[in-house]
């Protein structure tokens, strides 16, 4: 009996932390989404200003407040919100580098007003919680963690 428990019980608690990793990435990347459809409606609508935001850290003050288990601060929370003349020029790719980080240098927060085309995406690095998994399922290299990343690209409404 001892014998056959030692031949299954590596695989199984891999499975069992597989199961427990991912269920709480999904659940955080579901809540991160939300936020980002939230805040994108907020500011689509006009019910927040670009005035509002603009302050520095206070998008992500805001965001970080409605996410699922964050860290103190939110130190690897990344937000990024622009404005775009036509929706050709809105980017398709994420601003990463090739260790599958954040590259900051190309994050900004200027909202623009009425009638404008806005993309918001947010980018977190989820810590990974069990040590066994870290190597096997991190995305950012050396670090431990997965990038999550939601975007929401729109035309503000024409408010006053």
């Amino acid at each position: 009996m001892a014998i056959e428990f030692a031949l299954i019980a590596l695989p199984f608690f891999l499975l069992i932390f597989a199961i427990i990793e991912v269920s709480l990435s999904f659940t955080a990347q579901q809540v991160m989404s939300n936020a980002a459809d939230d805040i994108a409606r907020q500011l689509r609508t006009g019910e927040i200003t670009a005035a509002a935001i603009s302050a520095p850290n206070r998008l992500k003050q805001t965001i970080c407040g409605r996410l699922f288990m964050p860290a103190a601060g939110c130190p690897d929370l990344f937000v990024d919100l622009q404005t775009y003349t036509t929706f050709a020029n809105v980017p398709r790719t994420l601003p990463l580098t090739t260790a599958g980080d954040v590259d900051v240098s190309q994050l900004r927060v200027t909202p623009g007003g009425a009638s404008t085309i806005n993309q918001l995406r947010i980018f977190y690095r989820w810590p990974i919680l069990t040590d066994l998994m870290k190597h096997r399922i991190e995305s950012v290299d050396g670090q431990g963690k997965m990038m999550l990343f939601s975007t929401a690209t729109w035309r503000n409404e024409p408010y006053l």
